[in-house]
């Protein structure tokens, strides 16, 4: 978010900035009003935060000024006030500023602030949005639910873009068997092991969409992702005023968003050993209490799970719930990585050729029997993910009816290419691969955090600690993309 920070005491102001900076905003540090107030009529800015006691001019009157102005319809302001000057707070209250703080700043009511803010200004964004385009907003929707519906219809196999992956192997058929046997019975625990890129989200949902006709919801969670800390508000919500920092109207769970439908816990053996307790008492009882919570919530749900680590073995060493794992592994489905099922990796490879070829308006259309021979003999240790990731890889950088050996970023010897292409310009000794045409800077960098988000499943949280980004960085990055 963007911050415009005003203050006449520099220690004070730096102090402010560098704390909100590492929170992953964007700061805009004026020392007196006057420049505050020609630098917000030139930029935008979500949020003011002033000092009242200025010289030239006061916080007070810059308040007044900015509201004035036809871009501050949009601006939340929020004032410093000492303790001497409360009078004076609530007469900027009255004015229309949006909140004070006592100085000295204590940090943590200025990040509970912001990020209410926050949260104040993409209600304002979201109801600007449906306002301005009302009627596009209802005909999107419309064809939006549409889509879904008539997509959820489909035969199981082609839920979610499966059956476009088809089956080309015996232990794909029988994944797709089992799916289907588990999907008939929603009182069935499924634990899905294999190891990572095999598929198991797919897996997943190819166990819960069938041809309904209505959806129900899928629901996932990366437990691998999760603070322990905020597991259990994350899993059940909370109620208002549980903790601070929390939403006023407290928050739903994960357990209520699923409701009816199917819980994906992924990455199953990350979770904290207090919260397989917890979660095996839900199991049991079909019921649990929000964070905060008096009163006892009923719980309908299917779960699934995945991991890629030896859970019999977690549960010997004592990192995993003896008890959980026996109720998880109800029905049970393993998934082989790639290299044992080789027959299968050039129909997958073509099928993701034709894909990205599509999407991104290239030639592709055939893999050449060279290209062909290193598919095959690489080892794949990110399975189908890896294939994927590096067809697409192909395609972005190179544009070819057939898709050749010196396009694939790997090579026979299962290493990838480190310096040296035959037809692309590299930058020695650097592990980034530019492309061999004049590209655009910035749709590159979207491409990397797009190719970020997809290595993570679409997990903000680890594609941020990926890119070494703030949470809310990357938020910014992806609405911009989208946007």
């Amino acid at each position: 978010m963007n911050i415009l920070l005003v203050d006449d005491d520099s220690g004070s102001r730096m102090s402010v900035a560098k704390f909100l900076r590492r929170q992953g905003h964007e700061i805009i540090e004026c020392a007196d009003g006057d420049e505050a107030l020609a630098t917000f009529s030139n930029a935008s800015f979500p949020m003011v935060l002033t000092d009242i006691k200025m010289p030239k001019m006061s916080g007070l009157d810059l308040l007044k000024h900015i509201k004035e102005l036809p871009n501050s319809t949009y601006t939340d302001i929020v004032l410093f006030t000492g303790h001497g000057s409360m009078e004076t707070a609530v007469e900027a209250l009255r004015i229309g500023a949006y909140d004070y703080l006592i100085k000295p700043i204590n940090i943590q009511e200025l990040a509970i602030i912001v990020n209410k803010v926050a949260e104040h200004q993409g209600l304002l964004r979201e109801n600007r949005r449906l306002t301005d385009h009302f009627d596009q907003e209802v005909q999107a929707a419309t064809q939006e639910s549409s889509k879904e519906i008539s997509r959820l219809r489909r035969l199981v196999a082609k839920a979610e873009g499966i059956g476009e992956i088809g089956i080309f192997d015996k232990a794909t058929e029988d994944v797709f068997r089992q799916a289907g046997m588990y999907h008939k019975d929603r009182s069935i625990s499924v634990l899905i092991q294999g190891a990572t890129g095999t598929g198991k989200e797919m897996v997943a949902k190819l166990i819960h969409y069938d041809d309904f006709e209505e959806p129900t919801p899928f629901v996932d969670i990366n437990c691998a992702a999760v603070t322990p800390t905020l597991f259990e508000s994350e899993l059940f919500g909370y109620e208002a005023g549980s903790f601070t920092g929390g939403l006023t109207k407290g928050q739903k769970g994960k357990f209520d968003l699923a409701a009816g439908g199917t819980l994906f816990f992924d990455e199953i053996g990350e979770m904290p050993l207090e919260m397989q307790a917890k979660l095996l008492r839900v199991l049991q009882e079909k019921e649990y209490y929000r964070v905060g919570g008096l009163k006892k919530i009923k719980t309908d749900v299917r779960v699934v799970c995945a991991t890629n680590i030896d859970l019999r073995q977690a549960v010997e060493e004592g990192k995993f719930r003896r008890d959980l794992y026996y109720r998880l592994n109800v029905g049970q489905i393993v998934l082989p990585p790639l290299r044992e099922r080789r027959e299968s990796i050039i129909p997958l490879a073509e099928v993701f050729l034709r894909q990205f070829a599509a999407q991104k308006n290239k030639k592709f259309a055939t893999i050449s029997s060279e290209a062909q021979k290193v598919l095959v003999s690489h080892s794949w240790p990110g399975n189908i993910r890896e294939l994927k990731n590096t067809i697409e890889w192909s395609v972005f950088m190179f544009d070819n009816k057939e898709l050749k050996a010196e396009h694939l970023n790997i090579a026979s010897g299962n290493t990838a290419i480190p310096t040296v292409m035959q037809s692309g310009a590299i930058i020695p000794e650097a592990p980034v691969v530019l492309p061999p045409t004049p590209f655009n800077l910035d749709e590159f960098v979207d491409k990397i955090v797009a190719a970020a988000l997809l290595l993570h499943n679409g997990n903000k949280s680890a594609a941020a600690a990926y890119l070494g980004l703030s949470r809310r960085s990357l938020s910014y990055r992806v609405e911009k993309l989208n946007g």
